[in-house]
């Protein structure tokens, strides 16, 4: 019998955290031997597993690290996730990172450290296969339609924006279609920011409200038409066979692995 992947999170007392705390425990492949969250070590902050089992949550990456993993998981913030990230792939420990906000000179530094250590590293700005496929629909349309603009909707506590997904959905965007848009130079901003952030040409809107979890709307528009290509996220449980899934494959990779789509 194959031996299970060793598994710890960070950010494990997060929302996506404690979803994917429980994705992992309950899979057979898997076994998750630690938490780590900055707001453990505070009176009883020890997730409940189901079935009598509870592990304490760590506050000391070091700490979590010196479990020796074969993955460790990060779901925290977007001014840690690269500390966190570079120092455990500079201990030889894969990971895979659903935290947003990476710049490109960090992917490019994580993946010269996962390349040096002949190990991997998992980017993921969404892990919902309908994410992805809408994506990769969202690609094949602008071929067509190439005027075109994104609408993302996330709840009030996240923290970055524009969110990871309509980033990588903007650049799929600006690879594939043939050409770009015509701007009208006549056209006013009343107000700065009112036409939203530019990514390659495409303009993308973030809107942070109470009851939203994921939302991704990329609207195409044409002579006499238009074509929307949405995606929901209602539940973040949606998100973690994505999860357990680049989990598996990551131990198998070497360097750095950035969309869900790469793994499909």
């Amino acid at each position: 019998m194959t031996d299970k992947i060793k598994v710890v999170v960070c950010g494990a007392l997060g929302k996506m955290g404690v979803e994917t705390v429980r994705a992992v425990h309950n899979d057979g492949d898997l076994q998750l031997i630690g938490l780590m969250d900055v707001r453990g070590g505070v009176g009883d902050l020890g997730i409940d597993l189901g079935q009598g089992i509870s592990l304490p949550v760590m506050t000391d990456l070091d700490q979590l690290l010196d479990l020796k993993p074969d993955v460790m998981i990060d779901f925290t913030a977007p001014a840690s996730v690269y500390q966190n990230v570079a120092t455990a792939l500079g201990r030889g420990i894969n990971c895979v990172v659903g935290t947003t906000g990476l710049s490109e000179a960090q992917l490019k530094q994580l993946e010269q450290i996962a390349l040096d250590k002949g190990i991997g590293v998992a980017v993921i700005p969404n892990f919902a296969i309908g994410a992805v496929l809408m994506m990769k629909l969202a690609a094949e349309v602008a071929c067509y339609l190439p005027d075109v603009e994104i609408i993302e909707m996330h709840h009030d506590q996240k923290l970055d924006s524009p969110s990871g997904t309509s980033i990588k959905t903007a650049e799929l965007i600006a690879a594939a279609r043939s050409r770009q848009p015509v701007r009208n130079d006549l056209a006013v901003e009343k107000v700065a920011g009112a036409r939203g952030a530019e990514l390659g040409g495409v303009s993308v809107h973030s809107v942070r409200l109470p009851g939203f979890i994921a939302h991704q709307e990329v609207i195409f528009g044409g002579v006499g038409q238009s074509l929307t290509i949405r995606h929901d996220s209602y539940d973040r449980k949606g998100f973690m066979p994505g999860v357990v899934m680049t989990v598996k494959k990551i131990v198998e990779t070497q360097g750095l692995i950035y969309g869900l789509e790469k793994l499909l």
